[in-house]
């Protein structure tokens, strides 16, 4: 009675696990930002409102000082606001549409940061910002795809090479052995893949070490405190682009053209890198999820439960799944596919048919380049897909279309 009543339950849930997934991260998200704004009203508002009170006193007394009349006043302060987002400041700065500063604005354009300190004043040129924004913004996602994708080859090929070393220094892996074809007859081996928490503390240290490194620069050259320059370097690199802080706007620098390409490479090495650094982040925070929905799964009866447990995601991560799967045999994990049963084995990555299926395409390149390239599989299509206009392309939507080929016949 017990089995049937839960079972009728499930029938009528109109929740799956992916529509529970999305519904707890909405719940997480609001209560973060909740959070959020509850922590830096405490710690601005205070500021803000003293602010405002000095703004107050200083226009009466210069108001009665110089016998101006207080509308008066405002109109003009008015007036120089207006010429301040126009891009006009007391003190010289560069030219904002000159070729360099032009260069500069639609950089900040396709990749997101916009920082606001210059905007398209005409028609045609807003007109022309939309059109451009659309194709440029598409491109650029497309290059942090690949940029993605080549820097979890480049990431799992060198885990991959140090794993090797250690098991030839433990005597698990013969001297003379090569990577190639052979890796699938070495048992130590089959199955092995590189930790998606490994792949995210490299990139961290990588995003650390390079925001430092462009803080120093941004320090020296603008002469911003450390703190604003650490700052600025994860609002310009996460794509959040205040505004406040604003690099090379200054009339002349010593050295400007070493600058203003240094000042470049900072930029796109960190955005590349912070956007690496978010979607691996972003694979944690769906375990953590998976983990949740499954403490809340239906345990009112032990069939039920042994039955959920043998439906259930083959090679999803939970808290603590590493140490459970410790102690299964490498041997039995060789009697499987590599792509499919043997991944129940490992208790490092996420299934590829997992990713698909919920339409991650950063997802699906970080699971893609863990596991092909970690253990040697060639990247090529199986021969047997499905044809489609999209099946001979490259990047994260080829990637994507060629492992729902690959896959759709097992489901």
């Amino acid at each position: 009675a017990a089995g049937g009543s839960c079972r009728r339950r499930r029938r009528l849930a109109p929740l799956n696990e992916d529509n529970g997934r999305f519904l707890l991260l909405a719940a997480l998200i609001a209560a973060y930002l909740s959070a959020g704004a509850t922590v830096f009203s405490a710690l601005e508002s205070p500021s803000e409102a003293e602010a405002q009170l000095r703004w107050n006193r200083t226009l009466h007394n210069f108001s009665r000082i110089f016998n101006i009349s207080l509308p008066e006043l405002r109109a003009f302060l008015r007036s120089y606001e207006a010429a301040m987002a126009a891009g006009i400041r007391v003190d010289a700065l560069r030219p904002r549409w000159d070729f360099p500063g032009a260069f500069y604005f639609v950089g900040t354009v396709v990749s997101t940061i916009g920082f606001g300190m210059t905007t398209p004043a005409t028609v045609a040129g807003k007109v022309f910002l939309i059109v451009y924004g659309l194709f440029g913004c598409a491109g650029t996602i497309l290059f942090f795809n690949l940029f993605l994708e080549r820097i979890i080859s480049l990431l799992a090929f060198i885990m991959k090479a140090c794993h090797e070393r250690q098991l030839r220094r433990s005597g698990l892996l013969p001297p003379n052995f090569r990577r190639g074809p052979a890796v699938a007859g070495v048992g130590s081996l089959v199955g092995w893949k590189p930790s998606v928490y490994h792949v995210m503390l490299i990139l961290g240290i990588f995003a650390i070490t390079l925001s430092c490194c462009a803080s120093a620069m941004y320090t020296v050259v603008e002469g911003w405190n450390y703190v604003d320059s650490l700052y600025y370097c994860f609002v310009t690199f996460s794509t959040i682009g205040f505004g406040d802080l604003v690099s090379s706007q200054n009339a002349a620098y010593q050295n400007q053209g070493l600058y203003r390409f240094g000042n470049f490479i900072f930029i796109l090495m960190g955005v590349c890198c912070i956007y690496s650094l978010f979607n691996v982040i972003s694979i944690v925070i769906k375990q953590v999820l998976n983990w949740v929905l499954k403490k809340f799964e239906c345990r009112c009866c032990p069939k039920c439960h042994k039955s959920s447990a043998r439906l259930g995601r083959r090679n999803a991560i939970t808290p603590g799944a590493r140490l459970r799967r410790h102690n299964i045999s490498m041997d039995a994990d060789g009697q499987y596919d590599s792509d499919t049963e043997g991944r129940r084995l490992s208790g490092e990555m996420i299934s590829m048919r997992e990713l698909t299926a919920s339409s991650k395409v950063s997802l699906a390149i970080l699971q893609k380049q863990l596991s092909e390239t970690a253990n040697g599989y060639p990247r090529n299509v199986c021969i047997n897909t499905r044809q489609n206009g999209f099946s001979a392309g490259v990047g994260a939507l080829a990637i994507m279309n060629n492992r729902l080929a690959e896959t759709s016949d097992s489901r």
